[in-house]
């Protein structure tokens, strides 16, 4: 029986091809562009970024692994031919630790800036203390299933790389488990925007009633109040380590709360956009998989660039929101010095 992904013709194949190496090409981009910046930027070097480093790692090794196979399936040989089988099931096990990964990887960030935006204090001094172990998680249990599915099913030819030609197993063994970590991610985050506006609406109160007596520098020092301090910058500083605490010495008032707002509509930007890069191919896989007819071809190279597109959506959403952009336009474009 013939894949249902795979194109029909030399025509689809070397159109679906060449839109592949196109978006592994800007994926591989973004991905090398949060790489670097990691490396330049001691700013870009907290706890937080150490994670998005090995998002940004996987997301370039599976931009590449996908732009391999796209240009092999360009030049005269095809990886579903026999002589390229064992090329076949090398890219198709890659593919599949990378793929998985990432989804680990953005599993991995959410539950750390949970931890420590929430002040779970214990569970967040753990974290941090034990980088080596949260590092090893993704890659551990990637390989794992990636070498479970070489051993078990094996990988084949779908049209521009090597997977699992049954779109019923990719969508048990990679879809659903996605989607579960996609809802799980997206709780966290609502979670934690609660918790975020709830301390700005505490934080606007206290304003409110101790601007006048701060002007005279002595009211909460002689009540014995409790001071509000909100440990939140407007730099490229770690997120993860913005924490609402209390504080004994002092109370920031005015610029917590445009920051506070910023924090929570990105927070709410990672999962939205994974729900939009993964609608497609989930929904192609659904289709495929109960009707046991192939999807246009039109769609199908959709719904394959949206996975190779991931790379790219990762370096945009991680790299704005944590003011990579800002850092470099900084270099190439300094502002005019004052006379």
């Amino acid at each position: 029986m013939s894949v249902l992904s795979a194109p029909s013709s030399p025509e689809q194949v070397r159109t679906l091809n060449t839109v592949i190496v196109v978006v592994s090409v800007f994926s591989a981009v973004g991905a090398g562009w949060i790489i670097l910046s990691f490396l330049l930027f001691k700013t870009l070097r907290t706890f937080r970024h150490q994670l998005i480093l090995g998002l940004a790692i996987s997301d370039f090794w599976m931009a590449i692994n996908f732009l391999s196979s796209a240009a092999v399936n360009l030049g005269p040989t095809n990886i579903g031919a026999p002589e390229a089988k064992t090329f076949c099931s090398f890219n198709g096990f890659m593919i599949q630790v990378f793929v998985v990964q990432t989804d680990y990887w953005v599993l991995t960030i959410a539950v750390c800036t949970y931890l420590i935006l929430a002040n779970h204090k214990h569970q967040s001094s753990w974290i941090q203390e034990h980088r080596i172990v949260i590092w090893a998680f993704p890659w551990f249990l990637s390989a794992l299933w990636a070498a479970i599915g070489l051993a078990v099913v094996g990988y084949g030819d779908i049209g521009a790389w090597c997977w699992f030609t049954s779109d019923t197993v990719r969508l048990l063994v990679n879809f659903i488990p996605r989607w579960l970590i996609i809802i799980s991610i997206l709780g966290l985050y609502v979670r934690l925007y609660f918790i975020i506006h709830k301390a700005h609406n505490r934080f606007m109160s206290f304003d409110e009633d101790a601007v006048g007596s701060l002007q005279t520098g002595s009211s909460m020092t002689r009540s014995g109040g409790p001071r509000l301090s909100l440990n939140i910058s407007s730099g490229p500083d770690d997120d993860c380590e913005r924490v609402v605490q209390p504080a004994p010495t002092h109370t920031r008032i005015g610029r917590a709360s445009p920051v506070l707002k910023r924090i929570s509509y990105q927070m709410m930007v990672y999962p939205l956009v994974y729900i939009l890069i993964w609608t497609i191919p989930t929904t192609i896989r659904i289709y495929q998989s109960t009707t046991g007819k192939s999807a246009p071809f039109a769609i199908g190279t959709v719904d394959k660039a949206c996975i190779v597109f991931q790379g790219f959506a990762d370096a945009i959403v991680y790299g704005f929101n944590e003011h990579t952009w800002k850092l470099w336009k900084s270099i190439f474009f300094k502002p005019a010095e004052r006379k």
